[in-house]
């Protein structure tokens, strides 16, 4: 499978942006073209992984591997496989900081129980994206930094306005 052009150079700066100790024990970032891992139960899971970590097992040290196929899908009609090829480098990003998160979460913070991990996990990947998506987009960012809390108030208060709304539905259904 043929990558876009730099994306080691790609793969280096998105890993610039996590701190040192987050990347402490992983070895190496592993580009395949689909995973296949035997503790994947389904077949169609496997097709569909993007990214999976693989733990300290014994002498082996930690590694993430990331399906390339899954971000530019080859099958697909072109209108298809245009979109994953326009959004490749923030998917790249969102992966790695996935897996990443899941490293520290599993082996640097043990006072994280098994349960809150998908939810920890989750709010890493977001904090270090909009981090990495501030450096890729420096003009961008600081024009509107300032209107980001505004955006932000106006987001949840339309959300809260849907879920007040489905509440009504649902009241009016039944």
């Amino acid at each position: 499978m043929r990558l876009p052009a730099k994306t080691q150079n790609q793969i280096e700066q998105i890993l610039e942006c996590l701190p040192r100790e987050h990347l402490r024990g992983v070895e190496r970032i592993k580009l395949v073209t689909s995973i296949n891992d035997p503790r994947v139960k389904h077949l169609q899971q496997r097709t569909d992984l993007p990214g999976l970590y693989h733990p300290k097992q014994g002498a082996q040290a930690a590694w993430l591997e990331i399906a390339a196929g899954v971000l530019l899908p080859r099958s697909k009609p072109l209108l298809k496989r245009i979109m994953p090829r326009l959004s490749f480098k923030g998917n790249l990003a969102a992966i790695i900081f996935s897996l990443t998160g899941q490293h520290y979460y599993l082996t640097l913070r043990h006072s994280i129980k098994r349960g809150q991990i998908e939810s920890a996990v989750r709010a890493y990947t977001e904090k270090y994206l909009r981090i990495w998506h501030e450096r890729q987009h420096t003009v961008r960012s600081r024009l509107f930094k300032p209107l980001q809390p505004t955006l932000e108030r106006w987001g949840k208060s339309l959300q809260k306005r849907a879920a007040n709304e489905r509440k009504r539905k649902q009241s009016l259904r039944s």
